[in-house]
């Protein structure tokens, strides 16, 4: 995978102002007024082992073994799952990844900024996240469920997947309860700012191994 620089010198300028922005702490979402940058005063962080405190429940420890991981076999699906408009996703109560950013994130795929996580069970698609990778962070900005504790699965497995390729940050965003229950936490915007600028620096990889 190419290493953050590449995408902090991308010659499409769309993309590097994009990773020179999540370099920067910030990212993107359309609360009806476009496509804009935010920040947060405090990151939720996925914790990339139980030992520093993923939170992964004996019921859903039994189900995990039960969901197939893919790295972006169907982004398509998985950005459309986030918007709650694949079917038999549950209806969402907001829509903030609008059809400018919808677009947006499709270019980004196309030059290998933006990815998919799929889980998937019985071969159909169950869950997924959609994120950026950059460097050694990996940003995550959305999930999605058509399956029971599908979404919850994909951060556990993204937690771990990552870790086994040589990320150091798994960057949720904004805490929730329904991430909270699985040991994300928060860390101040002092504190995550040289953790981020550590990830920057190594050079990780979230394709798939061949063969």
């Amino acid at each position: 995978m190419p290493t953050a620089a590449h995408f902090l010198n991308h010659p499409d300028p769309l993309t590097r102002e994009v990773a020179q922005g999540y370099a920067e702490s910030g990212f993107l979402m359309d609360n009806g007024d476009g496509v804009q940058w935010y920040s947060v005063p405090d990151r939720a962080l996925v914790p990339l082992t139980e030992e520093a405190g993923l939170h992964v429940a004996r019921r859903l420890r039994r189900e995990l073994p039960r969901f197939e991981v893919r790295v972006d076999t169907a982004f398509a699906d998985v950005l459309e799952g986030c918007r709650g408009r694949l079917a038999g996703t549950p209806e969402r109560d907001g829509e903030w990844i609008s059809t400018e950013l919808t677009d947006l994130y499709g270019h980004l795929h196309e030059t290998g900024l933006a990815h998919s996580f799929e889980v998937w069970q019985d071969g159909e698609l169950a869950g997924g996240i959609l994120g950026l990778a950059l460097g050694g962070a990996f940003i995550a900005e959305s999930k999605f469920h058509r399956v029971t504790n599908a979404s919850k699965v994909a951060v556990i497995r993204l937690a771990e997947y990552v870790r086994a390729r040589g990320f150091l940050l798994l960057d949720a965003q904004i805490q929730n309860p329904h991430l909270e229950t699985l040991g994300v936490y928060e860390v101040s915007g002092e504190a995550y700012a040289p953790m981020l600028a550590a990830a920057l620096k190594v050079n990780a990889s979230l394709s798939l191994p061949t063969g």
